[in-house]
């Protein structure tokens, strides 16, 4: 019974670091991407790079073939075939304005959630406190007075928030100390995950005794096998102590190569991986054939090095195949914002895409996470797609489509007179879509659009 459940338990083992690793691709950026994989060719010598040219897709022009992988098989219903304004995707490299920082990418699965309008502001407080390394900071009640709420929130409210937020892309962003970053990232494991519940229980109490007492000592203290605290301590070591440091602005003037590329065949919106999308990487066939044939301390080595590089390439794999399905349910739902613009943008979140292909609300969160799409209308980022709604009595038009009618009603307006807030209100529930004044406001100043009266001033 001994040697078999070894042997079990060393199977379970080698999920662990897989999944962990799968997570850690799809939430890379393009760049991020090409450096681990660099790294990987560069420290294992059973990955190679893969110099075969990949094969132009069918149904893609001369200017589009070198910048797709592959063509997946449409799954969506065919979309009204317009004349389009601009060239098709020529794969060349774009200017990105900026990167996208953690408040950035916390802020907006923010506004894309379900909040009422204290909690969504009681989660802006919470989000600014949060450092660069993705840790709470601040106290509870120094937040609660940042909110300047009437009347101020409970620590209930606040903690109800915190707690959500805390279930947000990168996982254990949100968390007070290192103890509960780890828990936080644990509580996402398959509860069949070995030595998932003795890795909680030290993350808790026992994290800061670790360094002092050793894996024997920690194992007398708390009345576990040594082995088993190993095992614990090991599955800790896979996990990220600073979830949010891989974000950060990028410097102007920086360039993105796009993640996908967009674009239409016989009035259909097609996707594909853009050549940087997925590096390809491939087994080194003399090493591989070598690790088959080894025996002794050589095979060990070399059979520990083939998984690895195993692992990597289904984790890649996974990515690809993830961002794809991801993408596919996008196009599904905004063809309208690739025809007509940020106008046409209708109202999708996260928690829509997730149920509708079938993955967690998270994984569609970093599947979509500083990537960018190039598009006939140039490269875009992948967040650009989602947008949260505002009701309008016949169904729901994006907060984004309705900023861009008021870039559009603003530009067109006479110099001389300008359109005040509540004339910009008028004007958008005679176009069916009826909002406050003060709703038109913040969209005004979120657009950071002057006021009526200083745009006569500076006409």
């Amino acid at each position: 019974m001994k040697p078999s459940l070894q042997v079990a338990l060393g199977q379970q083992l080698r999920l662990t670091p897989q999944l962990r690793q799968a997570i850690h691709l799809l939430q890379l950026s393009g760049a991020e991407l090409e450096q681990e994989i660099a790294a990987a060719v560069e420290a294992n010598p059973l990955l190679d790079w893969d110099e075969t040219p990949p094969e132009p897709a069918a149904g893609v022009g001369d200017a589009e073939a070198g910048d797709i992988d592959t063509v997946p098989e449409p799954d969506w219903d065919e979309v009204a075939a317009l004349p389009w304004q601009g060239n098709a995707p020529d794969g060349s490299q774009d200017t990105a304005a900026a990167g996208e920082s953690l408040q950035d990418h916390l802020l907006w699965q923010l506004h894309l959630g379900h909040f009422t309008t204290r909690d969504r502001a009681i989660g802006v407080a919470l989000v600014d406190a949060i450092d660069d390394d993705g840790y709470l900071r601040e106290s509870l009640d120094a937040i609660t007075t940042a909110t300047g709420l009437q009347p101020p929130p409970t620590p209930d409210e606040t903690c109800t928030v915190l707690h959500r937020i805390q279930c947000f892309d990168p996982v254990g962003v949100g968390a007070r100390d290192l103890g509960e970053c780890l828990r936080l990232q644990l509580a996402l494991l398959p509860d069949d995950t070995p030595a998932r519940a003795l890795a909680t229980e030290i993350a808790g109490d026992a994290l800061e005794r670790l360094p002092r007492a050793g894996i024997d000592g920690l194992a007398r203290e708390l009345g576990r096998d040594p082995a088993d605290v190993a095992t614990a301590v090991a599955l800790l070591r896979t996990l990220d102590p600073r979830p949010g440091a891989r974000f950060g602005a990028l410097p102007p003037g920086s360039y993105v190569a796009p993640d996908v590329v967009v674009w239409r065949d016989r009035g259909l919106w097609q996707v594909a991986l853009a050549s940087g999308g997925r590096p390809r990487v491939t087994l080194h066939q003399g090493y591989a054939t070598m690790a088959d044939r080894a025996a002794g301390a050589d095979a060990s080595y070399l059979r520990g090095r083939l998984q690895e590089a195993r692992w990597l390439l289904k984790g890649l794999q996974a990515r690809g195949e993830t961002l794809l399905r991801v993408m596919q349910c996008v196009l599904r739902q905004q063809a309208g914002f690739l025809e007509f613009g940020e106008q046409a943008l209708r109202p999708l979140t996260l928690r829509e895409v997730a149920a509708e292909i079938g993955l967690h609300e998270s994984t569609v969160s970093r599947a979509v996470a500083r990537k960018y799409a190039r598009t006939p209308r140039g490269t875009v980022p992948l967040r650009a797609f989602f947008a949260s709604g505002v009701g309008t009595g016949g169904g729901e038009t994006s907060s984004t489509a309705i900023q861009a009618l008021i870039r559009r009603l603003v530009d067109a307006e006479d110099p001389r007179r300008p359109l005040s807030d509540a004339r910009l209100a008028d004007a958008l529930k005679a176009a069916g879509i009826p909002v406050a004044r003060r709703t038109v406001a913040k969209y005004r100043e979120a657009l950071r659009i002057p006021v009526s009266a200083e745009r006569l001033r500076m006409a």
